[in-house]
């Protein structure tokens, strides 16, 4: 096992360790939970006027056809159900590994069109917050839920 690297603030060394869990904690439940309103949208229609004008499944498939993400039919609930269930078990960390892979897949496919469509920056519709987005569920696809998840609690160790 590689030589831990040095603090700069050696002093601090207890507060880095008691904080890290509550950090990764913090991280798991924002990148999960920040699913839930674009799902909510483009499942059921709630808030209106915020991105694309698809309020429903049904929309959602057309869009995604006609994007070239075919079958819609097929992937639009696959998109639903991986923001609305995987994300809140990644914010909640349960089955995390199971919940962080479709997570981590959606976003990855996501940053392709992100690059299509804007490039990098975020204010031209480009992949910059959907890639940082993308490498946080990765961390938690290799790492599991950590200290502070329901895998941990309830199950002793790391789904």
């Amino acid at each position: 096992m590689p030589e831990p690297t040095p603090l700069i603030a050696p002093a601090l060394a207890n507060a880095y360790g008691a904080l890290a869990p509550v950090a990764e904690a913090l991280l798991r439940a924002v990148v999960g939970l920040a699913l839930v309103p674009h799902g909510l949208r483009m499942t059921f229609g709630w808030f209106a006027g915020t991105g694309l004008k698809v309020n429903s499944l049904q929309a959602l498939a057309a869009q995604l056809d006609q994007t070239g993400y075919r079958p819609g039919f097929l992937w639009a609930p696959a998109i639903s159900a991986t923001e609305l269930v995987c994300g809140p078990l990644l914010a909640l960390g349960l089955f995390t590994r199971p919940a962080a892979l479709p997570v981590f897949i959606f976003l990855a496919v996501s940053n392709v069109e992100r690059w299509r469509v804007g490039g990098y920056f975020w204010n031209t519709l480009g992949l910059e917050y959907t890639l940082l987005w993308t490498v946080a569920a990765f961390y938690f696809l290799v790492h599991g839920g950590g200290a502070y998840s329901l895998d941990h609690f309830l199950i002793g160790w790391e789904v």
